[in-house]
């Protein structure tokens, strides 16, 4: 069977999906999504714990079939050519998914040659990655000896053996330190910059800050927002003026003002005293012009007011009801071990 051509979407789309339904019983885990994923970008799934967002990383990794529904992935159609698709994408799942009685420089190697790789080619690989992820000195080691931070950076390394055109990271930070974590981002940003398309699931709004172009965010097997971040938080509404009065002592009675005039409605002025600011909640530039215009008509003088927008968190929260709890999709345990043939 021939690829798709992916200039019948404007040579910009890696990954497309239509009406997708995936049911486990009774509980419809994904309930007829659409998704666009433009090529060399990052995009970020989000969405509460048994949302879908495993799931439908499961199904266009050719891991898990769809009740209805498609979906192309790299120009391959993910149900009558997951063979050829799989040469061309890579997978970092929840958990380090490497065999922990072979050294690492062992893992890499073998699954460079399951992707048929020549000898040679998978030893380069091997090589390459290995120094690429600070694992060079631990080639030897068994992984079974490797902390959980070297696993998972193993563990990426592993996905990306076959250069792939696209990559699928199912919360590939769950349960690192900082510093690892920190790493592993720097990583995807130099793949997404050497042309790879990633699609991300993720529970920390930091990281899909750090990483995601676009975010889509679904909540019980649909897509209920998507869009750039700042497109997202402009959705949820309102702004946060943050005023600084040039005289320290002036702070509470800023903020006092303002509570007064009751410019922002029913919203009431936060002080934070540790930053030395008044926190002004605003609707519009209306308000904004009205904010700035009491202040000045009060003889206050500002030594600075930015604007910021909701916080991600606050948009999820907005979004979903609550906020992100512990990354982990509910996927029922018989199909965990399914692999699509």
């Amino acid at each position: 069977m021939t690829r798709i051509d992916k200039n019948a979407s404007g040579g910009e789309i890696a990954v497309t999906v239509r009406g997708m339904v995936k049911h486990y019983g009774e509980t419809k885990a994904l309930d007829g999504v659409d998704l666009d994923v433009r090529e060399g970008t990052v995009m970020g799934v989000l969405g509460p714990n048994g949302a879908g967002k495993t799931t439908l990383v499961r199904i266009l990794s050719t891991l898990l079939a769809p009740d209805t529904g498609q979906a192309t992935v790299a120009g391959y159609d993910v149900l009558r050519q997951p063979r050829q698709l799989r040469r061309v994408i890579g997978l970092t799942g929840q958990y380090a998914s490497v065999d922990e009685k072979l050294p690492g420089w062992e893992n890499l190697y073998m699954i460079g040659r399951l992707l048929d790789l020549p000898r040679k080619d998978a030893r380069r690989r091997a090589d390459e990655l290995l120094e690429r992820f600070s694992l060079t000195e631990a080639a030897k080691r068994p992984a079974s000896t490797y902390s959980g931070g070297m696993r998972r950076r193993l563990d990426l390394a592993a996905s990306m053996i076959g250069r792939p055109e696209v990559l699928f990271l199912d919360e590939p930070t769950t349960g690192l330190d900082p510093r690892t974590r920190n790493e592993v981002w720097a990583e995807v940003k130099t793949m997404v910059g050497e042309g790879v398309t990633v699609l991300l699931t993720t529970q920390y709004m930091e990281e899909a800050e750090q990483l995601a172009s676009e975010l889509t965010v679904v909540d019980h097997g649909k897509v209920i927002a998507g869009g750039a971040i700042d497109e997202l938080k402009a959705k949820v509404g309102g702004r946060t003026l943050r005023v600084r009065p040039g005289d320290p002592l002036q702070l509470r009675p800023l903020a006092a003002t303002l509570d007064e005039l009751g410019i922002t409605g029913l919203a009431t002025t936060t002080v934070d005293a540790e930053s030395g600011t008044v926190l002004v909640p605003i609707l519009s530039d209306e308000q904004l012009t009205a904010v700035v215009g009491a202040v000045v008509a009060r003889g206050i003088t500002i030594s600075s007011i930015t604007t910021e927008l909701p916080s991600l968190d606050e948009v999820f929260l907005s979004l979903t009801g609550h906020r992100a709890s512990a990354p982990q999709d509910t996927v029922p345990a018989e199909t965990r071990e399914e692999v699509a043939v």
